[in-house]
């Protein structure tokens, strides 16, 4: 037993309701179970139960034990003080609030129709995967793709939440954030915290002065990285060396540049190396000195995969990495990889900026963007697919890659649309 699944019967009234008492031996009669709170205080506001012949409203608290009360030390919080009903699995200890007076406590254990905490106990024990898998199919389609939409936008809104706060930390700049967030994700995941680093300690300032000009920044990208050789005697490296010496005893650069070990190779095709993404990067930033607005104001799709779809310098079509040239001309970024930006980047950016302006056409172009954009594919969207869920699109696989990881994998079958009505269809 816990608290979610006891919140649960109590949110739809799974138990018993005929002569109904209180611990204490009185009449109670339910009017309305409240509103569950998503923040701090009682676990349902606004409730309304009618005790002994008087119309109570106020909250509601669950506990597995009436003792938890102490343990999570209410007596102590005001926020309590307003608690006309204590519903609990096991009342082992009487609560009062700080006037003396007892808190009336209806103790569920006994009243509770068994079949939903069978249903409950069936997804909680499904090991892996998704545990409602094997009863899917029962869901009418409304529901799994209210569901759907439900959990694209808690996605949108907890990156752009993100982003937000990286755009607190720099005190409302929007450029440094797209900058620092265009960063935080140019690894494609095994690279992304070194990108990350690379943007927050080589200054956004500076390579905006500096973009007219792709070698100084590609010099300034290369040297914060530590990736520039000292021992080689190639032209284009010897001006990068020249370039970087120059701009980091300029700027006092020198103190926080980066170490070769911290850039990840292994498990990478060539053109996904992060020498070849440094210089995509370089190439890209040194394109305009609005990055905020290129990223967000580019129409139609095609037009803002072409952004990241440039050429990289003379130099890296030819070399994966220092010193060794390729047989092959090496690609420009391929467009599963500006996909991913499109997804991880601009819609958050879309997103983040229409919650700080109130302006909701931008999380609709987001919405949009991602509908463009075809469709991930991993482990996750496979088993999705397998259930009959559509994945044509980035919003689909959004949408189920933050179903899964927050509703299934954690089992929060309560809380998912399609989990709830399975329990309740008992």
């Amino acid at each position: 037993m816990n608290e979610d699944i006891l919140s649960f019967i109590w949110r739809y009234q799974y138990f018993e309701t005929a002569n109904l008492q209180t611990d204490e031996n009185l009449h109670i009669s339910v009017i309305r179970t409240g509103y569950k709170n998503v923040n701090s205080g009682p676990d349902f506001s606004q409730a309304s139960v009618i005790i002994d012949e008087v119309h109570w409203h106020g909250s509601v608290e669950i506990h597995v034990k009436s003792s938890d009360w102490f343990v999570h030390t209410h007596e102590k919080d005001r926020a309590y003080e307003n608690v006309i009903l204590h519903v609990v699995w096991e009342n082992d200890k009487p609560v009062v609030r700080n006037d003396g007076t007892l808190i009336p406590t209806l103790t569920l254990k006994g009243l509770v129709k068994m079949a939903v905490l069978e249903k409950y106990a069936a997804l909680q024990d499904v090991k892996t995967g998704i545990p409602c898998a094997g009863s899917f199919a029962e869901i009418a389609e409304i529901h799994k793709y209210a569901m759907l939409d439900r959990v694209l936008l808690e996605r949108l809104e907890r990156k752009a939440g993100e982003v937000l706060h990286l755009l607190e930390i720099n005190q409302n700049d929007w450029e440094k954030t797209t900058y620092q967030w265009l960063g935080r994700h140019y690894g494609f995941k095994l690279n992304d915290h070194a990108f990350a680093r690379l943007t927050r300690i080589t200054p956004w300032k500076i390579i905006q002065k500096h973009r007219d000009r792709l070698v100084q920044v590609e010099a300034l990208l290369f040297g914060m990285a530590g990736m520039i050789p000292d021992d080689s005697d190639e032209n284009y490296v010897r001006q990068l060396r020249k370039e970087f010496q120059f701009l980091s005893a300029k700027f006092r650069l020198s103190e926080e540049t980066m170490q070769p070990h911290e850039w990840k190779f292994a498990k990478l095709r060539p053109a996904g190396f992060p020498t070849v993404r440094l210089a995509q990067l370089a190439r890209l930033l040194s394109k305009t000195g609005n990055l905020f607005l290129m990223l967000t104001t580019a129409e139609p799709i095609a037009d803002l995969q072409e952004i990241f779809h440039a050429p990289q310098s003379e130099y890296w079509t030819e070399h994966y990495v220092f010193g060794k040239k390729s047989k092959n001309k090496v690609p420009a970024m391929g467009k599963d990889a500006s996909a991913l930006l499109v997804i991880n980047v601009v819609a958050p950016l879309l997103v983040a900026f229409s919650k700080q302006k109130q302006q909701p056409e931008m999380l609709d172009k987001a919405i949009y963007w991602l509908s463009q954009v075809p469709a991930e594919n991993n482990h996750i969207l496979r088993e999705w697919a397998n259930l009959g869920m559509r994945v044509k699109t980035a919003a689909d696989s959004q949408a189920l890659i933050e179903w899964y990881n927050n509703f299934c994998v954690p089992r929060k079958c309560l809380e998912c649309t399609v989990g709830g009505i399975l329990v309740r269809s008992t």
